[in-house]
């Protein structure tokens, strides 16, 4: 069975997922930015038990350059 919850994690406990495919320009990451500031954190970032981020880090890298020091997380558990 699986499991979830919505939690808030310092940045600097989480770990990116060595095989993620998607990487962000500094523009990019700027706008994710901006869009936070706008419209706050509206999709938490998800990460597994072991703190691994599997989607969202655009949003951390997004985060660290407003100078956040958690963020929310979907931990997903299997």
């Amino acid at each position: 069975m699986t499991q979830t919850r919505v939690e808030q994690i310092a940045i600097r406990d989480l770990e990116p997922w060595a095989k993620n495919a998607r990487t962000h320009s500094k523009k990019q990451v700027r706008q994710i930015a901006n869009s936070i500031e706008t419209f706050g954190f509206t999709n938490p970032v998800l990460i597994d038990e072991r703190r691994t981020i599997l989607a969202g880090h655009g949003r951390v890298e997004g985060a660290k350059l407003l100078g956040w020091t958690d963020v929310p997380v979907f931990v997903w558990i299997i």
